[in-house]
C-alpha cells in the first residue's frame, strides 16, 4: 500500500485537462473520482488547483465519508477506517 502522497501523485498522472474557449479557462478532473474537478487560467494553474482539490476530496470522501477510492497503476490506499457508532 502507498502513502497518502504517493497515492495523490499516482492519481494526478491520470488527470484530464481541457481548454474551454468559451470560458477562457482550463478544466481538470481525474476519472474515477466523482465530483473532483478544478479550473485555472493556465494548465499549470489548473493542475495545481486539482492537486489541492484532490487533497480536500480525499479528506472528505475517504477519511470522513469512508468511501473506498480507486487504484491508480497499482497504487492504492488502505480501506478507510470503519465509522464508529
Amino acid at each position: 500500500m502507498a502513502t497518502y502522497l504517493e497515492y495523490m501523485r499516482a492519481a494526478m498522472v491520470h488527470a484530464d485537462y481541457e481548454w474551454s474557449e468559451e470560458d477562457g479557462e482550463w478544466y481538470a478532473h481525474i476519472p474515477g473520482l466523482k465530483g473532483l474537478w478544478a479550473t485555472g487560467d493556465t494548465r499549470a494553474a489548473a493542475e495545481k488547483d486539482l492537486f489541492s482539490a484532490l487533497d480536500g476530496w480525499l479528506q472528505v470522501n475517504f477519511r470522513y465519508a469512508k468511501i473506498a477510492v480507486p487504484t491508480f497503476d497499482g497504487v492504492t490506499l488502505p480501506e478507510p477506517p470503519q465509522k464508529v457508532a
